[in-house]
C-alpha cells in the first residue's frame, strides 16, 4: 500500500472503540464480565450494561479491590474485564495487578482510557505517561495500544478470545479513523505494516500512528521512501516484522504518547542491540510529567507532532 492511499473517515475517541468491542464480545461470550471503578460513561459501558446487567460490578472508587474481584472471578471461569482510567488502573493498583493477575497468570483483562497526554485539560495527575512499561515489564502480561477507534474495537475483542492477563490502552480524544472496519482482522503480536519503503523505519503506536502517517506522507512528497509499522502489541513485541524492515532501511523512528523510558522506543532499542545494531531516533516524552492544555496544545509542545517525526526520520537517516 502507498502511503498516499492512506486517509480517514471521520473521527472517533477510541475508548468509544473499545464500549462496542466489549458488548460485541459479551454478545459472543456470557462469561465476560465487565467491572468498572465509578467511570462507566467515561469507559463507554453503558450498551453492555443495558443489555448484560447482571454481568456488570460496579466497584465505586476503589480501583485495588476492584483488581483483586476480578482476579477471583477468573477462578469461576469468568473473563473479567477491569476498566478505569489508565492513570488509576495500572499505577494506583500496582501490586494488586502483580500479585494477583500476573504472578498469579489470571485472565484478567485491564482495560483503560485517558491515557497520555490527549487526556489534555485534566492535567499531570491523571496524564499517565508511564502506564506500558510498568506493565509491560510483568511476566505474563500482553501490552496492546490500537491506533484508532475501528482497531480498538477489534483489539478489545482480541484480548477477550486470548487468555492471559492483558492490559488493553486507549484513549479520550476524537481520533481520525484510518483502519478499515469490514473484514478486518487483528492479531495481537502481529505488527500492521501500513506502508513500504527502503529510506527509514517508522514504527509507531496509539495516536501516534496517525502523527506517523501524516510524518511519512511529507517525508515522501520531499522524496524519502518511508516504511511505516502500527505496533499495535508491544507485549509480545514482533520482533520479527522489526528486524525485516531494518535490514532494509538500515535506521529507525519510534514514536509514541508515553516517556521514552521504558516505551515502545525502548522495546525496539533491546531488539535492535541483540540482532542488528542501527540507528534509532525516539519521539516521545522525555522525562518529563505532563501538565493542563488540549491535547493538540500537549502533544506540540512535548514534541509529538508530525514535524517532530519528520525531523528524527531525517537525523536517522543522516547517522547511517
Amino acid at each position: 500500500m502507498s502511503i498516499h492511499d492512506i486517509t480517514f473517515t471521520e473521527k472517533k475517541d477510541t475508548r468509544s472503540g473499545f464500549g462496542v468491542g466489549i458488548f460485541e464480545a459479551g454478545q459472543q461470550n456470557e462469561n465476560v464480565v465487565a467491572l468498572c471503578a465509578d467511570l462507566v460513561g467515561s469507559l463507554k459501558l453503558e450498551k453492555f450494561i443495558e443489555h448484560f446487567p447482571t454481568r456488570f460490578i460496579q466497584t465505586g472508587i476503589a480501583e485495588a479491590n476492584m483488581i483483586g474481584m476480578a482476579a477471583g472471578l477468573t477462578i469461576g471461569g469468568k473473563i473479567p474485564v477491569a476498566t478505569t482510567f489508565a492513570n488509576f488502573g495500572t499505577g494506583r493498583v500496582y501490586d494488586q495487578i502483580r500479585q494477583s493477575v500476573a504472578y498469579s497468570d489470571k485472565n484478567v483483562k485491564i482495560c483503560c482510557s485517558h491515557a497520555g497526554l490527549t487526556l489534555g485539560e485534566d492535567g499531570a495527575t491523571h496524564q499517565i505517561l508511564e502506564d506500558i512499561g510498568l506493565m509491560k515489564m510483568l511476566p505474563n502480561m500482553t501490552v496492546v495500544v490500537p491506533a484508532d477507534y475501528n482497531q480498538t474495537r477489534l483489539a478489545t475483542k482480541a484480548i477477550i478470545e486470548r487468555h492471559g492477563p492483558t492490559y488493553l490502552r486507549f484513549g479520550r480524544p476524537v481520533w481520525p479513523i484510518f483502519t478499515p472496519s469490514e473484514d478486518a482482522t487483528f492479531e495481537i503480536g502481529k505488527a500492521q505494516v501500513l506502508a513500504e519503503g527502503i529510506d527509514v523505519t517508522i514504527i509507531a503506536c496509539g495516536h501516534l500512528v496517525w502523527n506517523a502517517v501524516l510524518a511519512a506522507q511529507e517525508l515522501e512528497k520531499q522524496g524519502i521512501s518511508v516504511e511505516l509499522i502500527n505496533m499495535h502489541t508491544i507485549k509480545p513485541l514482533d520482533i520479527d516484522a522489526i528486524l525485516k524492515s531494518a535490514s532494509k532501511t538500515k535506521c529507525i523512528v519510534t514514536a509514541e504518547e508515553h516517556q521514552r523510558n521504558g516505551g515502545l522506543g525502548d522495546s525496539v532499542a533491546q531488539v535492535l542491540i541483540q540482532h542488528m545494531p542501527i540507528p534509532q531516533e525516539y519521539v516521545a516524552v522525555n522525562d518529563s510529567f505532563g501538565e493542563s492544555g488540549t491535547p493538540d496544545q500537549l502533544l506540540e509542545k512535548y514534541g509529538l507532532m508530525p514535524q517532530n517525526i519528520i525531523e528524527a526520520a531525517k537525523k536517522a537517516i543522516a547517522r547511517k
